[in-house]
């Protein structure tokens, strides 16, 4: 499927969804790598994100997947971070328009709001769809200078 690392992060709240990912995606022969937490005991998701975001930065190929309860928490928390433009979806279709148009690098999942099945055909599109480039370059471009004082 994939021949980029992929990181999955993930708070309490997604460590189900996240094993899950991980179990799929190591048994289609990816290079996966799993940041926790490796229980369901109560932690901070901007924790995880950080942790996320800091394992993305040293390979812009790399892809992640965050997950959190509703994906709100962490994908706020990821996205603090310049290099990471992380979407939050619930259907196939989100995910394949997060990377052809916004070169997302990171999958973000609420575990309470998206079926698990549903869950790992995003994970797919996400991880097979190419960025479209042309007008959208732009955009991701002028992303990377929001909020950047000059």
């Amino acid at each position: 499927m994939s021949a980029v690392s992929i990181y999955l992060s993930s708070d309490h709240a997604g460590c189900a969804l996240r094993q899950l990912i991980f179990d799929y995606l190591e048994g289609r022969g990816n290079k996966v790598f799993d940041l926790g937490p490796y229980n369901t005991k109560s932690v901070d998701y901007p924790d995880y994100g950080i942790k996320l975001a800091n394992a993305l930065k040293p390979d812009p190929s790399a892809r992640g997947i965050a997950i959190c309860g509703s994906g709100i928490g962490i994908s706020i928390a990821v996205n603090r971070f310049a290099w990471i433009r992380g979407a939050l979806v619930s259907n196939v279709e989100a995910a394949v328009l997060s990377r052809q148009h916004n070169d997302a690098n990171v999958l973000v999942l609420g575990e309470r709001l998206v079926d698990p099945k549903v869950a790992l055909e995003c994970t797919d599109a996400f991880l097979t769809t190419v960025f479209q480039g042309g007008r959208h370059q732009r955009r991701i471009e002028r992303l990377t200078t929001i909020g950047v004082k000059r």
